[in-house]
């Protein structure tokens, strides 16, 4: 474990020098002060910047253990010009875990994705952002679940679940399931509690859904869905296992998979 922290305080140190040592003091405002010995900025312009002692900043680019906060590393990937992926890196080095990332309900999605669900057909698919808009999907999941009924702006599985009731038709036991859904959407609201379209949509759902409501003061977390949901296509119930896949974590976009579920199935037995 030691030897562990130490390799990564010295790969930490070498990733801010040479980030240091690409930006030069035009880039950042910075009178040239005449020739430089060494490329980039200096030591002391960094912390500077960055609002700290150039001795701890030294030491912090030297390796040694010291602590940094969330808000000074924030302060210098600002300083240093660093990416998103180059900020993530910077993290995970100092603070051996990733930032955490501000809610967004991003509304694009990648055209491979789009290749990718229709390809998972006759497997119902589609993707869903953090305010659980649904931003696309294939033929077999507008069979299962009427996305293509809605207009596009009330297209949101969580709208669906709790105010349309063909939605609710559509969900065998739906008492218990919607429950289930709901505290993983609330998962991801706070996440996106910042998020003034989130935000507007549990405020129409609390005004016009009682059931959504009544759930939703609970405050109840449960563990993320997953197993077997059983929906009524063409007059029957038929049970599907269903995962939900990561696509872009930065951007909070997930992809939702069905598959039937094998007739002798344990999960089948229980619910049938």
């Amino acid at each position: 474990m030691a030897r562990s922290l130490q390799r990564r305080r010295g790969e930490l140190a070498e990733f801010l020098r040479t980030r240091r040592e690409r930006l030069s003091p035009a880039d950042l405002g910075l009178p040239s002060g005449g020739r430089r010995r060494t490329p980039g900025l200096r030591r002391e312009e960094v912390a500077a910047l960055a609002g700290v002692g150039l001795t701890w900043y030294t030491w912090l680019e030297q390796g040694r253990e010291i602590g940094v906060s969330s808000a000074f590393l924030d302060n210098l990937a600002r300083v240093l010009r660093l990416d998103a992926a180059e900020r993530r890196h910077l993290y995970l080095l100092a603070h051996a875990r990733p930032p955490v990332e501000p809610g967004r309900t991003w509304c694009q999605i990648p055209p491979l994705v789009g290749r990718l669900m229709h390809d998972l057909a006759p497997h119902p698919a589609y993707v869903l952002n953090l305010r659980w808009d649904v931003l696309a999907h294939n033929a077999p999941a507008d069979a299962a679940f009427g996305f293509g009924a809605q207009p596009p702006a009330r297209r949101n599985l969580l709208w669906m679940l709790f105010a349309d009731p063909c939605m609710r038709e559509r969900i065998v036991d739906w008492e218990r399931q919607a429950p289930e859904m709901l505290s993983s959407f609330r998962r991801d609201y706070a996440r996106a509690t910042h998020d003034a379209d989130t935000q507007a949509l549990v405020a129409e759902l609390e005004r016009i859904a009682p059931d959504f409501k009544a759930w939703w003061r609970r405050h109840e977390v449960h563990a993320p869905c997953s197993g077997v949901r059983r929906l009524r296509l063409d007059g029957a119930a038929v049970a599907f296992e269903h995962t939900t896949l990561t696509i872009d974590e930065e951007r909070h976009l997930r992809l939702v998979v069905y598959a039937r579920a094998a007739a002798d199935s344990p999960e089948n037995a229980q619910q049938g």
